[in-house]
C-alpha cells in the first residue's frame, strides 16, 4: 500500500489505544507494526504463506508483541470482533464476513475503486448496516476477491 494513503487512512480512523484492530492485506507486516505501536493489539490477515510467515518473523524481530498474522483467505473474515478494520489494498464491495467483524460502533477504512479512480471511505457500524463517509480521494490496486460484482441486466 501506498505510504501516504496508508497514512491519511490512519489519520481518518483515529486509532486508540484500548482498540483492537484487523490488518487485511498487511503484506510484510510494516502496517501492522505501525498500527501495534497506536492500538492494543492487531490482528494481520495475509493470504500468501510466504508473505505471511515474513510478516511474522520481521514483527518478532522488532518485538513487535501486541500484532500475531494470520495466514487466511482476505475476503473470509477471523473470528473476532474488532473496534478498528483497515483495508490494505482497494476494494469494489466489502465482503460480508469482514463486515460482520466489526464491533457495533466500529470503524472500516477502505478505498472504493471505480476504474482508475478511487475514493477512501470510513465506514462506521450501527447495527447491521455500515454508513460510509468520504474521507479522500486515493488510488490502489483492487485486491484479488475484493472486485465489484458484476450482475446482468436487461
Amino acid at each position: 500500500m501506498d505510504a501516504r494513503v496508508f497514512a491519511k487512512l490512519l489519520d481518518a480512523l483515529d486509532i486508540q489505544p484500548d482498540e483492537q484492530v484487523l490488518d487485511i492485506a498487511c503484506g510484510l507486516g510494516y502496517g501492522a507494526a505501525v498500527i501495534a505501536r497506536l492500538g492494543a493489539s492487531v490482528v494481520a490477515v495475509e493470504e500468501n504463506a510466504d508473505m505471511a510467515a515474513k510478516a511474522s518473523a520481521i514483527l518478532a524481530a522488532q518485538s513487535v508483541g501486541n500484532a500475531s498474522v494470520q495466514t487466511a483467505a482476505l475476503t473470509a473474515g477471523v473470528k473476532g470482533a474488532f473496534d478498528v478494520i483497515i483495508i490494505e489494498g482497494g476494494v469494489g464491495q466489502v465482503p460480508a464476513a469482514i463486515l460482520g467483524n466489526l464491533k457495533e460502533g466500529g470503524r472500516i477504512a477502505a478505498v472504493f475503486m471505480q476504474g482508475a479512480l478511487g475514493i477512501a471511505k470510513i465506514g462506521h457500524k450501527s447495527g447491521k448496516d455500515v454508513a460510509w463517509r468520504y474521507a479522500f480521494n486515493a488510488s490502489l490496486p483492487v485486491l484479488s476477491g475484493f472486485e465489484t460484482a458484476t450482475e446482468f441486466a436487461l
